[in-house]
C-alpha cells in the first residue's frame, strides 16, 4: 500500500473516531505515520481527504449502481433492490460517524458544502444515481409506468439513512444477518409498490 492509500485509510479511522471537525491533518498524518508535509503532497486539503475517504474507503455504492445498470435484467427486481439496499445500509453506517460532525458548525458545513459541490460530489449524487437505476428497471418493464421513481429513490435512501442514524445513536453495530434481513424487507416492500 502506497503512502496515499495509507493516508486515506488513516483518515477514515481518525474521522470515524473523532469526527470530521476534530480530525486535523496533523492527527491524520500522525496516524498514517507520515509528516503533514507528505500529506499535502497528495491532497490539497482536509476536504479532499474526506472526499477520498467517502469514495475509496467506504462501501462502493457507486460501483454497485454501475453494475446494476448493466446487469439489471439478469436478476429479479427484488434481488437487485435488496443488493442496493444492503450496500446503501453499509455506506451510511460507515459514513454517518464521519459526516455527522460537519453539522456541528454552520461555518464548517458551509465551507465543506462549497468545496464538495464544486467537485460534483454532493450528497444528492446517490439520489440521482438510484433514480437513474430505477428508470432502467422501468425501461425493462419491471416497474409500473406511473411509479414515482424519484420518490422511490428517496424512500430507499431515506430508510437506509434512518437505520444508520438509529444504529449510530444507539452506539451499536448491527450484524450482517440483521442488515441482510432489513435490506430484504425494504426491497420486498418497494417491489409491492413499484412492480408492474
Amino acid at each position: 500500500m502506497g503512502s496515499r492509500e495509507e493516508i486515506v485509510a488513516a483518515a477514515a479511522k481518525v474521522m470515524r473516531e473523532q469526527g470530521y471537525a476534530h480530525a486535523t491533518t496533523k492527527a491524520i498524518a500522525r496516524a498514517a505515520g507520515y509528516s503533514e508535509a507528505l500529506l499535502y503532497k497528495h491532497f490539497k486539503d482536509k476536504t479532499e481527504i474526506f472526499t477520498s475517504v467517502l469514495t475509496e474507503r467506504l462501501p462502493a455504492l457507486g460501483t454497485t449502481l454501475d453494475e446494476l445498470m448493466k446487469t439489471a435484467a439478469d436478476t429479479p427486481l427484488a434481488a437487485n433492490l435488496a443488493r442496493l439496499a444492503r450496500i446503501t445500509l453499509s455506506f451510511y453506517l460507515e459514513s454517518f460517524p464521519i459526516a455527522v460532525s460537519l453539522f456541528s458548525s454552520r461555518e464548517l458545513l458551509a465551507t465543506h458544502r462549497e468545496r464538495v459541490m464544486s467537485r460534483d460530489r454532493g450528497p444528492d449524487v446517490p439520489l440521482v444515481r438510484v433514480a437513474e437505476y430505477l428508470r432502467e428497471e422501468a425501461r425493462l418493464g419491471r416497474i409500473r409506468e406511473d411509479a414515482d421513481l424519484d420518490a422511490s429513490a428517496s424512500l430507499l435512501l431515506g430508510a437506509c439513512f434512518q437505520y444508520a442514524f438509529l444504529a449510530s445513536f444507539e452506539d451499536r453495530e448491527p450484524g450482517q444477518d440483521e442488515l441482510d434481513q432489513w435490506a430484504t424487507r425494504l426491497a420486498d416492500t418497494l417491489v409491492v409498490a413499484l412492480a408492474s
